[in-house]
């Protein structure tokens, strides 16, 4: 039996319309929520608040980057519900782009997303979760919220940043009534790994195949079953990463004694996507096929 009684509960979900996202609507709704997905994209926001189970759900689409946006957001709820009892940060994105030939723009951009948006959403969110009797924030981070990935510096840093923020909040909000926790999962098997398996992204993070969104789902409803700062999904993976981390002058060192593993689990990966039809090679390159 789940502590968490999600019973009439007004659950808010960003990135809702993803893989993760819709995952956790769908294990909310089942258990009684009202589930508010929200997305940038409006129409699978729709898609997917009408084919979740029960009533009261509703797909919004929203810019997160977009400031107006994000208060017709929280005005739109507080208008509809007058309350908001849980609120999910799970918006998020990375790139496979080398930092040495990034776009200025593209990285605000993911820094913005990544780390700006939850903590916009977070502080605007506050007077709705005071109106609520058990207020709750979850917020997805990562692994690399603790361990450096070389590939992706722009996304380490987002998640890095994202980890101490929400541990900070975590501490400053309990007394005033909001719990506030980070679930950390490890690589998910979502279009935003699919994506970044193509485009040659950090193999470090394929060193066993990748979870499935269930797997982050079920770390949530832990989280929610039993409030604390942090949660894993793969709790023997965190013990590595942070054991990795007491000494990370070594890492230049340990690198490559991973590198070769990590390559070729990112070649199963890709091969079991092309069984399952995600994935294609074509001119002796991946590409991703689109999902209907």
């Amino acid at each position: 039996m789940s502590g968490f009684d999600f019973t009439d509960k007004v659950m808010l979900v960003t990135g809702g319309a993803g893989g993760i996202g819709s995952a956790m609507c769908r294990r909310f709704a089942a258990g009684g929520a009202r589930c508010l997905v929200v997305d940038i994209d409006a129409a699978r926001a729709r898609k997917v608040a009408d084919d979740l189970p029960g009533a009261g759900h509703a797909g919004i689409g929203c810019d997160l980057l977009d400031r107006a946006q994000v208060q017709d957001l929280f005005d739109q709820v507080t208008a509809d519900h007058g309350r908001l009892d849980v609120l999910v940060n799970n918006v998020g994105m990375t790139s496979a782009e080398r930092f040495d030939v990034r776009s200025i723009e593209s990285i605000e951009r993911e820094l913005n997303l990544n780390l700006l948006s939850p903590l916009v959403a977070t502080r605007l969110a506050i007077p709705l979760l005071r109106a609520s009797g058990d207020a709750r924030v979850v917020t997805t981070v990562s692994l690399g919220g603790i361990f450096p990935l070389g590939e992706t510096p722009i996304y380490t840093a987002s998640k890095f940043g994202l980890r101490g923020a929400m541990l900070s909040i975590g501490l400053d909000l309990k007394d005033k009534g909001i719990l506030a926790g980070s679930v950390l999962p490890s690589a998910t098997d979502t279009r935003m790994l699919r994506q970044e398996a193509v485009d040659g992204g950090n193999s470090m993070q394929f060193q066993d195949p990748p979870q499935q969104p269930a797997d982050v789902v079920a770390a949530v409803v832990s989280l929610l079953d039993r409030p604390r700062l942090e949660a894993y999904a793969r709790p023997g993976e965190s013990r590595l990463v942070r054991f990795a981390m007491l000494a990370p002058n070594l890492l230049p060192k340990v690198f490559p004694l991973f590198r070769k593993r990590g390559d070729r689990g990112v070649a199963r990966y890709l091969e079991d996507l092309r069984r399952r039809g995600l994935v294609r090679r074509t001119d002796d390159r991946w590409e991703l096929v689109e999902e209907a």
